[in-house]
């Protein structure tokens, strides 16, 4: 199924927290941390060198003031979707829409840049037309999550800064439990961004 299941990169949110302590100016994706593999990068580039090969689409959402968010998004070979809103729902709605066509889509958080590859790769080969696969790490649900094709409409209709979370309680979930701790960890503040095994 992987050739024909679409990354969803969502990437549009203003990360106000992040502005708040680091300045108005900062764009917490763009902003620099070392990685799981030790090897310092923007923390979006993180999350897009975690894509799998072999993807049937790769597609990053946001908005098109941020231009070296769609030039990094371009590098790695994602299609890149601009809109107004900065809401999570809108993004992913609007995203699966654009990729319709797909058996599937694998959904990652452009804040998140410690997640291991090896839990993308598996999420990704969890995913099941009626199922929902999420990654488990010590009894916690976290990202990324892979939706079946049968979930399309639902995602489509989903708006506003409402995620997909709410679909869980009525669909089939498939937990793939893996020892990852950075699928917990998503980048808030600047603090967050020196990666430890404590959860913040």
């Amino acid at each position: 199924m992987r050739e024909s299941v679409a990354a969803l990169v969502l990437a549009a949110g203003r990360g106000s927290r992040f502005r708040q302590a680091a300045g108005a100016d900062q764009d917490k994706l763009l902003a620099s941390c070392v990685g799981r593999d030790g090897v310092e990068r923007a923390v979006l580039e993180h999350v897009l060198l975690s894509l799998p090969q072999g993807l049937g689409a790769r597609l990053l959402v946001t908005t098109a003031d941020r231009l070296e968010v769609i030039h990094l998004a371009q590098v790695y070979g994602c299609r890149v979707l601009l809109i107004e809103s900065t809401g999570m729902g809108d993004s992913l709605a609007a995203a699966v829409a654009a990729t319709a066509d797909r058996a599937g889509w694998l959904v990652l958080l452009g804040d998140m840049p410690f997640i291991l590859a090896e839990t993308v790769t598996r999420v990704m080969a969890g995913i099941e037309d009626d199922a929902i696969c999420v990654p488990v790490f010590e009894g916690e649900y976290g990202h990324p999550v892979g939706f079946g094709r049968l979930f399309g409409p639902a995602l489509m209709g989903l708006s506003g800064d409402r995620g997909a979370r709410l679909l869980f309680a009525g669909g089939r979930v498939r937990e793939a439990p893996v020892e990852d701790p950075g699928l917990l960890w998503d980048v808030d503040r600047p603090e967050h961004l020196v990666f430890s095994r404590k959860i913040c």
